[in-house]
């Protein structure tokens, strides 16, 4: 979906990809979740732009829909799953290989990067032989009796300060015992290929790479001298920035100081993987509604439309984002409340969306909504996830 950047670098539908989403609501009716298979494209082409040296791992939990794996699977892109669904998604695209063939490119385009994983689907990874990621000892024990054929990669615990969702509270291996553990793992016949880390999601604060980058190049080091064995693959995870707003840094940034300090810290035969998924898939994704209700509460205009935060908007609830409720119709704008479609408080969009006078059936619509929002769709309340069209595949 074309979309223009305004001046605050925000990207923005124009006039004529309204004119479609309109129609594209007549048709199809409402709500739906509009994927634009050119701007994904257009996404993955700039992100190799700016770090040519390193491998793109789609994270498919941003948004698995299949189409828009398929979309980055012809791209030539690799993949980040979490779960044994997600990996079933990606090996649709390539069950049809030889054998052989089919395991040499799980090897090099999938990580399994969940690093607590069930019994069940340890078993079924070991057939597959991936890299999987891992951060604890009992962890270790169960990847060596339930899948000792895969590549293990240990995640490092690094600072999450300035991210929109911090992760390390959950994951990661202390840095005082990443050695031990790795050195653990080629004790139990394992063997380690790699380090990763994730500063948090939607970074804005790009000192957290810098000090990850620094204390990865330290353990590898360290684990090099002390255990004699190579480590040749460091996964610097996700978090890179999209554009929500105005403050939001710029990739082109990043990239500046991630290529910088990884032709300072590692040798040139080293592989850099990165996860990118709201990245690629944010301003991707529209969604278009309608209002159903309409009530004049606590003085102002209040909508109710029949997507909400059980829905597509869950986004705010789970990713801690917000998605401006826009209107196609002209009108000076009032401050009003827009509310979902379900009998629960909760399902509150906003307080205080700039609206024009809208009357029921009218349209509206969220940009940059594809990372993180109709993944965690649910049935809440017998309403169904927005039905989900396809432009530009």
């Amino acid at each position: 979906m074309k979309k223009e950047r305004a001046d605050d670098g925000v990207f923005h539908i124009s006039a004529e990809r309204k004119d479609l989403l309109q129609q594209l609501a007549s048709d199809e009716g409402t709500p739906i979740f509009v994927i634009d298979h050119e701007k994904i494209r257009q996404n993955y082409q700039e992100f190799r732009s700016y770090m040519p040296t390193i491998q793109v791992y789609y994270a498919v939990k941003a948004n698995s829909n299949p189409a828009i794996v398929k979309t980055l699977f012809d791209m030539g892109c690799s993949f980040d799953v979490a779960s044994l669904p997600e990996f079933m998604i990606v090996h649709e695209y390539i069950r049809d290989m030889p054998d052989e063939e089919r395991l040499d490119w799980i090897w090099d385009k999938i990580i399994y990067a969940n690093t607590i994983k069930p019994i069940e689907t340890l078993q079924v990874l070991d057939q597959y032989k991936p890299l999987v990621t891992f951060d604890n000892r009992e962890e270790l024990r169960k990847i060596q009796q339930h899948a000792p054929n895969a590549g293990l990669v240990l995640r490092l615990r690094v600072p999450n300060t300035g991210s929109m969702v911090e992760l390390s509270s959950k994951f990661g291996a202390d840095p005082g015992e990443a050695v031990d553990l790795i050195a653990e793992a080629f004790e139990r016949d394992l063997v380690v290929e790699g380090l990763s880390f994730h500063v948090g999601s939607q970074c804005n604060n790009f000192d957290n790479y810098i000090q990850a980058l620094q204390l990865s190049a330290n353990i590898i080091s360290e684990a090099e001298t002390r255990l004699d064995r190579k480590i040749r693959i460091l996964d610097i995870g996700g978090g890179f920035p999209v554009r929500y707003h105005p403050r939001v840094k710029s990739l082109k940034t990043l990239a500046k100081k991630l290529n910088t300090e990884i032709k300072r810290l590692f040798p040139p035969d080293m592989q850099i993987l990165a996860e990118p998924g709201r990245f690629l898939v944010a301003n991707a994704c529209t969604l278009v509604s309608k209002v159903i209700g309409k009530a004049f509460r606590d003085g102002k205009p209040s909508y109710y439309i029949n997507d909400g935060v059980y829905h597509t908007y869950s986004g705010q609830v789970f990713d801690h984002n917000t998605y401006p409720v826009l209107a196609f119709s002209e009108g000076e704008p009032q401050i009003s409340a827009v509310f979902g479609p379900t009998c629960d408080s909760f399902d509150t969009i906003t307080l205080s969306a700039l609206l024009p006078d809208l009357a029921i059936g009218d349209l509206v619509y969220s940009e940059n909504i594809g990372a993180y929002s109709i993944a965690s769709s649910t049935y809440f309340n017998g309403f169904p996830p927005a039905k989900v069209v396809h432009i530009n595949r």
